[in-house]
């Protein structure tokens, strides 16, 4: 899995997220989580899958070179949607989601489709 610690460091800092920040909501030791970053072992799926959900990433994305370099932009500002609403609390992520909501409504009456790249 040659690469896969640099592709997790680049998605936390993606994120704004450190080493330690990933490590403990994904419950993982710092310990642990530096041999990934640092390619010395290889986790298994069920820790794959807890980290990828942390980075708000799949795990073909963590695993796998980048696709192409159209998408990465939409997919690095999907990602830090997704960390900061996982973050939240429900009675503060229910107005966030309705300004969203609006905010697409409105381009919407306006004959602009909300911006999808990729």
């Amino acid at each position: 899995m040659e690469g896969l610690g640099k592709r997790l460091r680049e998605r936390a800092q993606a994120l704004g997220l450190t080493d330690t920040e990933v490590a403990r909501r994904a419950g993982l030791g710092e310990r642990r989580y530096g041999h990934y970053i640092q390619d010395r072992h290889e986790p298994d799926l069920g820790t794959l899958v807890k980290i990828a959900s942390v980075l708000g990433a799949t795990t073909d994305s963590l695993l796998l070179p980048e696709q192409g370099e159209a998408s990465s932009e939409r997919q690095a500002l999907m990602a830090r949607l997704t960390a900061a609403a996982e973050a939240m609390e429900v009675d503060d992520l229910r107005p966030v989601v309705r300004m969203l909501e609006v905010l697409v409504e409105d381009r919407r009456s306006r004959g602009r489709p909300a911006e999808k790249e990729g």
